[in-house]
C-alpha cells in the first residue's frame, strides 16, 4: 500500500527545491546582467543602469501626476507617502549618477581638457555648499577607484525614508495650517510664523531622524550615529537654511495644503541629492 503522506511530502520537497533553484538562477542571471550593464556608458560618461532607473522613476511620477487629485481625495496620506518615496528615489538616483560620472571622468585624461566648465562648477559647489570632507561630489574613495555599480540597496533606503517620513510631514503641515491660518486681511505674518516654526523645530529634528535612520539602515550602531551627527549635522543644517526658508515661504503662501508636500518634495529633489551625497560621503570616513 502506497503511503500518500510520504508521497505528498516528497512532492512538496521536490517543488520547494525547484523553486529555490529557480530563484537562485534568476538572482545569478540578474546579477550578471546588471554587472554587464554597469560597464555601459552613454556618451562615454553617463551610466546606462542609472539612466534606466531614472527614466522608470520619472514614468512613475508622471503617472501619479496625471491622477494626483483622484488619489489624494481617496487616500491622502498614502498618496503623500508614495509620492514622497518616488521623489526621494529620484534624488538618490541623481546623486549616484553624478558621483558615477565624476568618478569616471576623474580617470579620463581628456575630461579635464574637454569639460573645464564642469570642473569649475564642481569646485564652485564644493565652495558654496557646506559639507563634511574634502568634496561633496567625490571623484574617488577608499572603496572605489572606478565608478561603482548602481546601489539598489541605497536607493531602497532613501526611498523608504521618504515613505515613512511623509505622514509626519503631512501632519506637521496640517498643524501649521491650523495654528497660523491665512486670511484675506492677514497672510504675510502667519506665513512668516509658519516658516519660522518649521525651520526652528521640524528641520533640525528631520535631519537628526534622517541621519539616525540611515546609519542604522546601513548596519551601524549608536556610536556611529553619534559620529555621523557630529560630522554632518551642523554643515547640513547650515545648507538647509540656505534653501528652505525661501522655499517654504513660497510654499506656505501660495500652495494649497494637498500640494504643499509634493511641492516641497519636488524642490527637495535637489535637496535630497545633497543629502544623499552628504550621507554617502560620511560613509567613506
Amino acid at each position: 500500500m502506497v503511503d500518500l503522506t510520504s508521497v505528498d511530502s516528497t512532492a512538496n520537497a521536490t517543488s520547494l527545491s525547484c523553486i529555490n533553484t529557480f530563484r537562485a538562477t534568476c538572482r545569478q542571471r540578474t546579477k550578471r546582467l546588471l554587472h554587464s550593464l554597469s560597464k555601459v556608458f552613454i556618451f562615454g560618461y553617463i551610466p546606462l543602469v542609472h539612466s534606466i532607473v531614472l527614466l522608470l522613476e520619472m514614468a512613475i511620477v508622471a503617472q501619479i501626476a496625471r491622477r494626483y487629485d483622484q488619489y489624494f481625495d481617496k487616500r491622502p496620506v498614502l498618496t503623500m507617502m508614495v509620492t514622497n518615496s518616488v521623489l526621494n528615489g529620484i534624488a538618490d538616483t541623481v546623486a549616484q549618477t553624478v558621483t558615477s560620472i565624476r568618478r569616471r571622468a576623474a580617470h579620463d585624461a581628456k575630461y579635464a581638457k574637454n569639460h573645464s566648465l564642469d570642473i569649475e562648477l564642481d569646485e564652485k559647489i564644493d565652495q558654496t555648499l557646506p559639507h563634511h570632507g574634502d568634496k561633496l561630489i567625490p571623484t574617488h574613495s577608499a572603496h572605489h577607484h572606478l565608478p561603482p555599480p548602481f546601489d539598489f540597496n541605497r536607493l531602497a533606503r532613501f526611498a523608504f525614508w521618504g515613505f515613512v517620513i511623509a505622514p509626519f510631514q503631512f501632519k506637521w503641515l496640517q498643524f501649521l495650517q491650523r495654528k497660523f491660518p491665512l486670511t484675506a486681511n492677514s497672510s504675510t505674518l502667519p506665513t512668516l510664523k509658519r516658516v519660522a516654526l518649521d525651520q526652528i523645530c521640524f528641520a533640525p529634528m528631520g535631519l537628526v531622524g534622517f541621519f539616525t535612520y540611515m546609519t542604522y539602515a546601513e548596519g551601524g550602531d549608536t556610536e556611529q550615529v553619534k559620529k555621523r551627527l557630529k560630522n554632518v549635522f551642523w554643515p547640513t543644517l547650515k545648507a538647509n537654511y540656505m534653501l528652505w526658508p525661501m522655499v517654504q515661504l513660497i510654499n506656505f503662501r501660495l500652495m494649497p495644503l494637498q500640494f504643499q508636500l509634493p511641492f516641497a518634495s519636488t524642490v527637495g529633489i535637489a535637496w535630497g541629492t545633497y543629502l544623499s551625497l552628504t550621507n554617502s560621503s560620511s560613509e567613506d570616513d
